[in-house]
């Protein structure tokens, strides 16, 4: 059996829905964090799939950019997140909303 782009793109999609799913069903922000991660990966699974179908280079490109994108989001979000669950322990997304600037 050949695995063509066409499997590339419907794990993409279904990664994506999971992700999507998650992120508007959990409370916990650790949670939601992860499902934009997967969300984000399923988007360049999806970029390197068009960019092998139609040999082009600039969905690779694209890639690059969102993984470096998604690496400062790590960095920052992570860490924002994690200083927040170390103070209040249960906290949801509904506490990261009352964050005062």
């Amino acid at each position: 059996m050949r695995v063509t782009e066409n499997w590339y793109l419907l794990l993409g999609a279904v990664l994506f829905c999971v992700g999507a799913f998650g992120l508007l069903v959990r409370r916990n922000p650790l949670v939601m964090f992860m499902c934009v991660e997967l969300m984000l990966n399923a988007v360049t699974l999806t970029f390197v799939a068009f960019s092998r179908a139609l040999d082009d280079v600039g969905g690779q490109t694209v890639v690059f950019f969102v993984l470096v994108v998604a690496a400062a989001e790590v960095v920052v979000g992570l860490g924002i997140i994690v200083a927040i669950m170390r103070r209040r322990p249960g906290a949801t997304a509904d506490d990261i909303a009352l964050l005062k600037g």
